[in-house]
């Protein structure tokens, strides 16, 4: 099935029912987000902004969210060396339903957080970004801090407005590849330098009403490809995809649209090899494991089992002109998600 319903209409997200105006993908974000056309509780309404800056030996991942009854504010340092390592640091807030005033667009700022142990600030200006955290006690009575420079000249994105087989729950996502990363990340007396020839990062831009129960594959990366810059954005397993699906891959600033994808993960382990194939045989990988990132929460109300694996990819993607692009062990991640919540 070809899942392809591009928008290109400017036009409010939500009609006055607050359901989706027109399900599908769009280059830019056409569609506007307006919290207050929401037609379900405020407690479950999700907004999220989660940047990921990754290099071929460490990352950093960052996330200011408000989930209705629940505000997740997450650091991750993650290392790829001999010994892989990562910790992932999180402040719970009860019930800010809204209290975070994330932005209603991903151009806009600033996304903030702050309390006496974290600071974090996302900013955007024109054509760039800025990631700036300090975190008390991080890990082992350590700080983290952070200041990070993303660029982001005129360039495409994959957006996508999915509703769910349930009254007034749709998903508004927008995730942005391709952006060069400068600046640094400090832990534990050692400084993580990004470098934009090489280094890049990645914002995935969310705003919603989930249903409940919901498992979800996604997979992103960067890469510097001869000089050109090359990314990617798959996944599935979240609403109704009917009209469209996220499985984009960009180069040099250009969003090239594909069909379905699966990831065939090994039943038996998530650090053995995987692949990656395709309907339309445009994006064909291997993926060779270096760290997973785990996480499993059991509250029995809220559930969440995590795997976001980072690792290794080969093989062969192809653009709308049927040019092909080789990648070669480019450092990226794929997940299998599975919350309650």
């Amino acid at each position: 099935m070809q899942r392809n319903h591009e928008v290109v209409k400017e036009q409010l997200l939500l009609d006055n029912s607050g359901e989706l105006r027109e399900p599908g993908w769009s280059r830019k974000m056409v569609q506007k987000y307006d919290r207050s056309m929401i037609r379900a509780p405020k407690w479950r309404i999700k907004e999220w902004d989660y940047y990921l800056v990754l290099s071929d030996s460490f990352a950093g991942a960052f996330t200011i969210s408000d989930d209705g009854y629940i505000g997740l504010q997450s650091v991750s340092l993650l290392t790829f060396g001999d010994k892989p390592w990562e910790h992932t640091e999180t402040v719970l807030n009860a019930f800010p339903m809204g209290k975070i005033k994330l932005p209603s667009d991903s151009s806009t700022g600033p996304t903030e957080y702050s309390d006496k142990r974290l600071q974090m600030k996302f900013d955007v200006a024109p054509g760039f970004r800025t990631i700036k955290c300090h975190f008390d006690r991080f890990f082992e009575n350590k700080s983290f801090d952070c200041d990070i420079t993303l660029a982001q000249p005129d360039m495409e994105s994959m957006v996508i407005a999915t509703p769910w087989d349930k009254k007034h729950a749709f998903y508004y996502n927008q995730k942005i590849n391709c952006m060069r990363a400068s600046g640094w990340m400090e832990f534990d007396g050692k400084r993580y330098t990004f470098d934009p020839g090489k280094d890049f990062g990645t914002l995935d831009w969310g705003r919603g009403v989930w249903t409940y129960d919901n498992t979800w594959f996604w997979g992103s990366g960067n890469a510097d490809i001869d000089g050109n810059s090359f990314g990617f954005n798959i996944g599935y397993g979240f609403g109704n995809t009917s009209a469209a699906s996220e499985n984009v891959i960009f180069y040099n600033g250009k969003a090239h649209k594909l069909d379905d994808i699966t990831f065939n993960i090994p039943s038996d382990s998530y650090m053995k090899k995987w692949t990656f194939t395709s309907s339309d045989g445009r994006f064909e990988m291997d993926f060779i494991p270096v760290l997973d990132r785990a996480a499993c929460l059991d509250y029995k109300v809220i559930v969440s089992d995590q795997h976001q694996v980072f690792g290794r990819m080969s093989g062969k993607a192809v653009l709308d002109d049927g040019t092909v692009i080789n990648v070669k062990d480019m450092m990226c991640f794929a997940e299998k998600v599975h919350n309650k919540y």
